[in-house]
């Protein structure tokens, strides 16, 4: 069977997250459990979103984006890391690998700059105010989101582009639990180099670009609130200043960990369970940092709930 690029290699075999047997079955539980509870938060916040129209503002309107994305992005892999843990061959084939490859590009880049959107979004609500409904038009939140999503395509487009023209012999066991960029470039019986180089270009890109604007904006943000003169607002604003960083810094800081450092530092167990905290924990915790002390999504929660009885 021929394949796209004339490799050799029709099918992966996926090692998975741990080789030891009697780890398959808890891991399968706990993941499953993760992936549910990702689901229905992720979903809960879309349908609340959708169905109460004063949170149909430009911050609910990033968060409904954020969540949609988490929500493609989690279910890219986990259903088959899923099946993984229970097969005793874990198989994918050429182009299915291809293809978890280009989403799983495509909604990890698109989450970086749906989250840098939301910092910008917070920025002008706390340091310009008065400027907010001007700054934050409807017009303003679609070319965002739609710039997100742009650099999302293009920036995985690169990344496959440069996997296709790649030629796989005989070496097809990829040492991770999805088709991801760098344990392909391993097995890879060509030379690498332009991947590499694209590798660093547009992650480097899609990782400092957003990061240093993001911390940028809450630089501003924090120096906003310092001039607070209430004690309770300022307690406010740093917690919920505080939730957005925790979950910024584990995204970006696992992502620059796997990606950016030089491949011969660490191993490639080390990227697997860093990888854990960008593909699952970050997707897993959104819903419930925006949505648990917001007194907005509780009372649009309470509203859907009465008029569900009534």
């Amino acid at each position: 069977m021929a394949v796209e690029n004339d490799s050799s290699v029709t099918e992966f075999i996926l090692m998975g997250l741990t080789e030891r047997p009697e780890l398959q079955l808890p891991l399968f539980f706990l993941f499953l459990l993760m992936y549910m509870v990702t689901v229905l938060g992720n979903l809960g916040l879309i349908t609340l979103i959708l169905l109460n129209s004063h949170l149909h503002t430009p911050m609910y309107f990033f968060l409904f984006n954020l969540s949609f994305t988490d929500l493609c992005y989690s279910s890219v892999f986990t259903p088959k890391m899923l099946i993984n843990f229970t097969s005793r061959r874990n198989i994918i084939s050429y182009r299915g690998c291809m293809t978890q490859l280009y989403f799983f590009c495509f909604f990890a880049i698109s989450e970086c700059y749906v989250l840098t959107s939301m910092a910008y979004d917070r920025y002008v609500a706390i340091c310009n105010p008065l400027l907010y409904n001007v700054a934050m038009s409807p017009k303003v939140c679609s070319i965002l989101i739609l710039g997100s999503y742009l650099m999302a395509f293009s920036g995985a487009t690169a990344h496959i582009g440069c996997m296709l023209r790649l030629t796989f012999c005989d070496e097809n066991t990829i040492n991770h639990y999805f088709c991801d960029i760098l344990p392909l470039l391993q097995l890879s019986c060509t030379s690498t180099y332009a991947n590499e180089l694209v590798v660093f270009i547009v992650v480097g890109i899609d990782i400092i670009v957003p990061s240093v604007t993001i911390f940028v904006s809450y630089g501003f943000i924090l120096s906003s609130i310092m001039c607070i003169s209430s004690t309770e607002g300022r307690s406010k604003a740093f917690s919920t200043c505080s939730s957005h960083i925790i979950a910024v810094s584990l995204y970006f800081g696992s992502g620059a960990f796997v990606y950016l450092k030089p491949s011969s530092v660490g191993s490639m167990g080390e990227g697997k369970i860093s990888s854990v905290f960008y593909t699952n924990v970050v997707p897993l915790m959104n819903p419930f940092i925006y949505s648990l002390r917001n007194k907005d999504v509780k009372l649009a929660l309470r509203k859907t709930k009465s008029r569900r009885m009534f």
